[in-house]
């Protein structure tokens, strides 16, 4: 499976951005995908994740704010991102997981999100 992550940028503070994932491949074997994100000296962190049937999770941090959605057809995920602050700021990545696994087994290369104060 590969993952292309777009739509990272420059954004103010209370700005919105929406971040896309289009996955090829062996799409059929993943039951699972999510954003991740890691920012400078800090760890990487699931932001959001989406199943297969459309159950979602969300970090505490990012509730209410961020909006994960996917398109099956579109072999695709996004992350909508409202109300942005300057601790968002972060390279967001996308990733899988296939069916059976624990852990995510397919990442994207990750796009640079910046929020300025």
């Amino acid at each position: 499976v590969q993952l292309q992550a777009s739509g990272g940028g420059l954004v103010q503070a209370g700005g919105s951005l929406r971040l896309s994932c289009a996955a090829s491949g062996r799409t059929f074997s993943v039951n699972r995908m999510g954003w991740f994100r890691q920012a400078p000296g800090k760890e990487r962190e699931l932001v959001a994740a989406i199943t297969s049937g459309g159950n979602t999770n969300y970090a505490d941090s990012v509730k209410g704010r961020f909006t994960i959605s996917r398109d099956n057809a579109k072999n695709s995920v996004y992350l909508q991102m409202n109300s942005l602050s300057p601790e968002d700021t972060a390279i967001y990545y996308c990733a899988a997981r296939s069916v059976g696994n624990i852990g995510y087994d397919y990442w994207g290369q990750g796009t640079q999100v910046t929020v300025s104060s």
